[in-house]
């Protein structure tokens, strides 16, 4: 059996345990009363289900957990989410099996501390709260149309743009609800990340504790977060909101695990399915510049509706195959929506945030295998 008959092998069981897709559902059977139980917990929630391993959860940005009220969010939210943890969902989220190549390690000591190694295989997957996450802020945009000019006197140009003072009671009640969202998340990605490891030892025949498939770091983005951050020379609380962003933590935070703390928080940026990603981590030059923040992905070079008349999914499928990338996709107009070419160059992307110093390059990471939405 050659490597490329097991890359199809754990594609394939890959792209059946974890649902993805619009509307799909998870594997993990909740109740309105387990759900809520599951985004208050987030990850610690899910390990204590028999999803994981318990050192995860300090590999993962606030130990996987975050103050939230699950009496904060609607019924619907509620209803939307309860059968979506453990699934990958749409659009850009994916889930992919990547190489090291050797002459792509920048940092071979950094790399070395997380486990990284020469012609290491991994995996990174990238997913949210989904539909549970969208509806929270929908609610809540609705909860803040009709207060915002009547009670606080606030005026703007755009529905989507609709607010509350963060100390309001509409803010705070959001802020919690938030957080839910947040938990959410991190539930359903440490119960997937249970998923890829069941799957790698059937394919493989091995456990995973034998293949040592630890995780090396789980970051959230579009996040709003109180943090203690210096600001004109004082430590003030300051909230800081990070969409299309993800934190990037310096060296000595006391966020940032301790079997990372010395050399700074690891950060994952995401690149094409057709390129590849990066994993850097964050520097004392992002606290000062971008309290600690840095880009999420590459970011796109047209819309999705341009992508889908340039691009066929199925004949975008086969090309990546003919060139060593195995991919599996509940969809090929989503499939063509994410092309290469729709996205900015990830090497140009990680240069510029490495050079401007807010986060550093650690290694590249090469696609060979897909699982997308």
């Amino acid at each position: 059996m050659t490597a490329e008959w097991h890359l199809k092998q754990l594609v394939n069981l890959l792209f059946e345990r974890v649902p993805a897709g619009v509307g799909s559902k998870g594997f993990v059977k909740l109740n309105k009363n387990t759900f809520r139980e599951a985004i208050v917990g987030g990850a610690e929630w899910a390990v204590k289900q028999g999803y994981g391993w318990e050192e995860d959860l300090e590999r993962i940005e606030e130990n996987g957990k975050m103050e939230g009220d699950a009496s904060k969010v609607s019924s619907k939210a509620i209803e939307r989410g309860m059968d979506q943890i453990g699934t990958l969902g749409s659009g850009n989220h994916y889930l992919e099996i990547q190489v090291v190549k050797p002459e792509n390690i920048v940092d071979k000591e950094i790399a070395k501390r997380m486990g990284i190694f020469p012609n290491q295989v991994v995996v990174m997957f990238h997913c949210g709260s989904r539909g549970f996450g969208h509806q929270v802020a929908t609610d809540y945009l609705n909860v803040f149309l009709e207060v915002m000019e009547s009670k606080y006197g606030i005026k703007i140009l755009d529905r989507e743009l609709a607010c509350a003072p963060f100390q309001s009671k509409e803010g705070q009640d959001y802020f919690t609800a938030m957080k839910c969202g947040i938990n959410m998340s991190f539930a359903n990605r440490q119960v997937i990340l249970h998923r890829i490891r069941e799957c790698f030892s059937k394919v493989m025949g091995q456990s995973a504790e034998s293949m040592e498939m630890n995780c090396v770091y789980d970051v959230a983005h579009n996040t709003a977060k109180l943090e203690e951050h210096d600001v004109n020379g004082k430590r003030q609380q300051v909230l800081v909101h990070r969409k299309g962003a993800t934190r990037a933590f310096g060296p000595g935070r006391e966020e940032v695990p301790k079997i990372y703390r010395d050399i700074g928080q690891p950060v994952i940026i995401g690149g094409s399915m057709e390129t590849g990603s990066y994993l850097l981590v964050g520097t004392e030059k992002g606290m000062k510049e971008t309290f600690g923040s840095t880009a999420h992905g590459s970011g796109r070079t047209m819309s999705r509706t341009r992508a889908r008349q340039l691009y066929r999914g199925d004949s975008l499928q086969r090309d990546m195959e003919k060139r060593g990338i195995y991919v599996r996709t509940t969809s090929f107009a989503g499939l063509a929506e994410e092309a290469g070419s729709a996205y900015k160059d990830i090497d140009e992307v990680i240069d510029a945030v490495h050079k401007a110093g807010i986060s550093s390059k650690v290694c590249k990471f090469v696609p060979v295998g897909n699982v997308k939405g």
